[in-house]
């Protein structure tokens, strides 16, 4: 998507064909002291594309997060492991869209792809293993955010 000063962006990304997609803006805060986006900024950067995306999934995310709460009282979800390939600097001012799609859901985790990008070039891909938590422990994914993740990993994929 290329932004304009006028162009209107989605509070919390919007799903595009299955993939949640968080455009942001690097600010002074993010970079190093030479201008270049801090590899930790990335960290918060598909943190909020995860967070964003979990809050939109499911037309009433209300109802399928109180679903949640009822099966697994206190849940949350947590990082596993993350395996990051940083390909290209951002630097201050850079508009750049965080892509968040399932790639694989299980019982108690999801596997989620993001990418952050800049003008449709890739600067950094990853793998997300993300478990889902309650009481401490490993639980089911939920079956109604299950479900959600499962339509927008069949939604993401290409057709055959």
């Amino acid at each position: 998507m290329e932004v304009s000063p006028t162009t209107r962006v989605p509070f919390g990304g919007e799903i595009r064909d299955g993939r949640h997609v968080l455009t942001l803006r690097v600010y002074y805060e993010d970079t190093d002291f030479t201008g270049v986006v801090y590899h930790a900024s990335y960290l918060r950067f598909m943190e909020r594309g995860r967070t964003d995306y979990l809050r939109l999934i499911g037309a009433d995310h209300r109802a399928l997060f109180q679903a949640a709460e009822r099966e697994a009282p206190g849940f949350a979800f947590v990082v596993r492991s993350m395996t990051i390939e940083f390909l290209k600097p951002a630097r201050m001012d850079d508009v750049l869209e965080v892509v968040t799609a399932p790639q694989e859901v299980r019982g108690a985790s999801v596997i989620l792809h993001q990418q952050v990008t800049r003008a449709g070039e890739i600067l950094i891909d990853a793998q997300v293993r993300v478990a889902f938590v309650s009481a401490g422990r490993a639980r089911p994914i939920p079956k109604p955010l299950r479900l959600a993740m499962r339509a927008d990993h069949a939604a993401a994929q290409p057709a055959r």
